[in-house]
């Protein structure tokens, strides 16, 4: 790193506008890190949340380490050089060597499943490569790019007297990065317009001293961006897209869609190949029922299973598909035009929130093939689809079909105690044992069987439904008969599989949404990543940070780790309200910023003198918010829903925030205060991972903690004007 001492800042720009524009930069720059390394890096999309505590752990060293004289932020260019470069020679490696696997958690019998890790098997002929090593590359990289700007931040602190004005410009300029960000989304812009936005403001602040090594890496940076971002050079076959939710790699020729690196979907003729898509549907009618008139299609995707309802002579479909690029790619190129008929209404919508919404009565729902591959975002384990798949999802559906409807799902499920778990939850709502077929056909699924390469279907039917019976009688029948015609399916190799729950018992419920988790308890692979990530931020901070001069400020920590857990809950709990939408999310952190705004308003406005009267409310909010459960809001009408949920989400973040604004008017060392915040809140993004032990819920019970150790660590200060007791003698 240079030794260059760093000048204090600019006369020339007031402080205020700096801190405003280096917050602007840090959420702009650190949302921007989370999409391109999820789309670049393989495997990293289900790891999101590394990059996010990287982003803290970078901030808070910088912040802690203002008062040095080396100028940090020299190297923030060159260092997203690398990361860029890197993350493409990643990508380029494991794509050109077929004998290299990343190793994620153990493909074989994962304690937590990873679509699409199961495609190259860990086995001695192979060069295998963990996943934690790729991600603490990264990790660490990323971390090193956020130094400098965390440094920039901190000066303007120091710079600024009244502390709660400019904690509230910081807010300010995270809620324009926010803004910024999401309306690039929504245009689909490229991320060579994010880059390029965060490199013209890295270079805002490191001017007058631009040298050739800060404008060649911003130049290059860009290049490789714009090269890999849509894939210049790699012939006309390949198309590279970007959507809210991935980055998209559409063969124009086989009609393949690959999201984040992993192969998601292809278009093909439902008429010609496509059984699978047309299977409930050939099904019913082949145990002698009318066709299923009214459809609803969860996961539509490109347009294969409204195919097979159209084919299947559905009278009306509703389609509903979360990504809105996968969508525009199936009705311009799909070889069957599903989304052109006039029997189709397609719903860009988060599945389960179209579940609470609709006021239609489906004979038959399907999800088709849902399985997203990215998180939610990057505060919690939570994916997209995660909120589908829980037994109060299957309430929703049970409530929206006719009473002689069906529910029918299918996918590559990968363990045998998925499809388990699957079953269990069917039962526990219909009350009867659905009717499973699996493809290769199976006797018997056991929860310890890979269902690796085996497709299985679940159908169940509802209160009155007598269709799954007929379709089980009509099996019952061929397996009777000795005719080859008049046994169609098993002649193809169809017939029921026998579903063992045995040893099964958690159940995804929508306070522990974790189908694709075994057991209850943070998986190894997760408990290694934490380790790393504590080993590594403690190396940087002792490389980086004065820690010798400077103590971390306990009080400002723990309400810092505190704060990511209610920024993770209010998340979580928002999405299963409203919708797991980029959008909601969106929206969603917007309103945070919003609340700590207006708790700064009130801190200027009353002055508080004392803590523990908020420390209590807080408390109180807190234990509010662990003992209702979730789905208590889903029931509510939609204006109550809104305002019920926002008051418990909201009104302890306005406590919260009104205590750290109070604690942060008082500090003599605000940027050693802040960086103390920053640090918590790695902690609390690790302590996330107890969700998947607790629930989302009881997760702030850990909170609860953390503001406690706050509430007794805070430390002793003399506020200017107050007596100050004589020295001994």
């Amino acid at each position: 790193m240079s030794t260059e001492v760093s000048p204090s800042l600019d006369s020339h720009r007031s402080a205020q506008s700096d801190l405003f524009v280096i917050s602007f930069t840090i959420l702009f720059l650190e949302l921007a890190c989370i999409r391109w390394l999820a789309g670049s890096v393989v495997f990293l999309t289900f790891f999101t949340n590394i990059v996010l505590i990287a982003c803290f752990l970078g901030m808070c060293v910088g912040l802690l380490a203002s008062s040095r004289k080396q100028n940090f932020v020299r190297w923030v260019l060159p260092l997203l050089l690398v990361t860029r470069a890197l993350s493409c020679l990643t990508l380029w490696g494991y794509n050109k060597f077929s004998q290299l696997t990343i190793d994620v958690g153990g493909q074989a019998s994962p304690q937590q499943i990873y679509f699409g890790t199961e495609d190259r098997p860990k086995d001695p002929s192979r060069f295998v490569i963990p996943i934690e090593a790729v991600a603490a590359i990264f990790f660490v990289l990323v971390a090193l790019i956020f130094v400098g700007l965390g440094q920039v931040m901190g000066r303007a602190f120091d710079a600024i007297d009244d502390r709660v004005r400019a904690y509230t410009t910081d807010i300010l300029g995270s809620l324009a990065g926010i803004a910024s960000f999401g309306a690039l989304s929504y245009l689909r812009a490229s991320p060579a317009i994010w880059f390029l936005i965060a490199v013209l403001a890295c270079l805002y602040f490191l001017r007058p001293r631009r040298g050739f090594i800060q404008v060649g890496s911003a130049v290059v940076t860009l290049l490789i961006v714009l090269i890999n971002a849509h894939g210049l050079g790699s012939g006309g076959q390949e198309r590279i897209l970007w959507s809210p939710y991935y980055k998209i790699n559409y063969d124009t020729k086989d009609l393949i869609i690959n999201t984040n690196n992993i192969a998601h979907q292809q278009m093909v003729r439902v008429g010609l190949i496509g059984l699978a898509y047309r299977m409930p549907h050939r099904l019913n009618t082949s145990a002698g029922q009318p066709p299923f008139e009214n459809v609803l299609i969860i996961g539509a995707g490109s347009g294969n299973d409204t195919v097979g309802a159209l084919l299947g002579q559905a009278k009306h479909i509703d389609a509903v598909e979360i990504d809105p690029l996968i969508y525009k790619l199936g009705k311009a190129n799909h070889p069957e035009r599903p989304y052109d008929d006039p029997r189709v209404t397609v719903h860009l919508d988060d599945g389960r929130s179209f579940l609470r919404k609709t006021k239609t009565k489906y004979d038959l729902v399907v999800y088709a093939l849902v399985d997203s591959l990215v998180l939610h975002s990057g505060y919690s384990s939570l994916r997209l689809e995660s909120f589908l798949f829980t037994e109060e999802a299957f309430r929703d559906i049970k409530a929206v079909l006719k009473p002689d409807g069906v529910f029918a799902m299918y996918n590559l499920y990968r363990q045998g105690w998925v499809v388990g778990r699957l079953d269990l939850m069917a039962q526990n709502v219909f009350g009867t044992k659905p009717l499973t077929i699996t493809l290769p056909h199976e006797d018997r699924i056991m929860p310890s069987d890979s269902q690796a390469g085996h497709i299985t279907f679940l159908l169940v039917g509802n209160t009155e439904s007598k269709t799954v019976e007929k379709i089980e009688a009509m099996f019952a029948e061929e397996a009777r008969a000795t005719d080859p015609q008049a046994r169609p399916w098993k002649e193809r190799g169809i017939s029921p599989t026998e579903v063992v729950t045995t040893g099964i018992d958690c159940v995804p419920h929508d306070d522990w949404p974790f189908l694709y988790l075994r057991d209850r308890a943070i998986p190894n692979l997760n408990v290694r990543g934490m380790v790393i990530i504590g080993v590594l931020s403690l190396v940087i901070l002792a490389v980086f940070a004065p820690v010798r001069t400077v103590k971390l400020n306990w009080q400002m920590f723990f309400l810092g780790a505190g704060f990511m857990l209610l920024e993770t809950k209010g998340v979580v709990h928002m999405a299963l309200l409203f919708g797991s939408t980029w959008v909601v999310n969106s929206i969603v952190f917007a309103a945070i910023l919003v609340m700590i705004l207006l708790s700064n308003l009130f801190v200027l406005r009353v002055r508080p003198k004392t803590l523990w009267g908020y420390y209590a409310l807080l408390g109180v909010a807190l234990l509010a918010n662990s003992l209702v459960p979730m789905s208590y809001f889903l029931n509510l009408p939609g204006i109550a829903k809104i305002v019920a949920s926002c008051a418990l989400v909201f009104v302890p973040i306005f406590f919260a925030g009104v205590i750290f604004a109070t604690a942060f008017r008082d500090s003599t060392n605000p940027g050693v205060d802040f960086g103390s915040n920053v640090a918590g809140i790695i902690l609390g993004g690790l302590s996330e991972y107890f969700s998947l032990v607790l629930g989302f819920n009881h997760l702030l019970l850990v909170a609860i903690g953390f503001y406690f150790l706050s509430m007794i660590l805070k430390p002793r200060i003399c506020l200017p004007g107050a007596p100050v007791a004589p020295a001994p003698a």
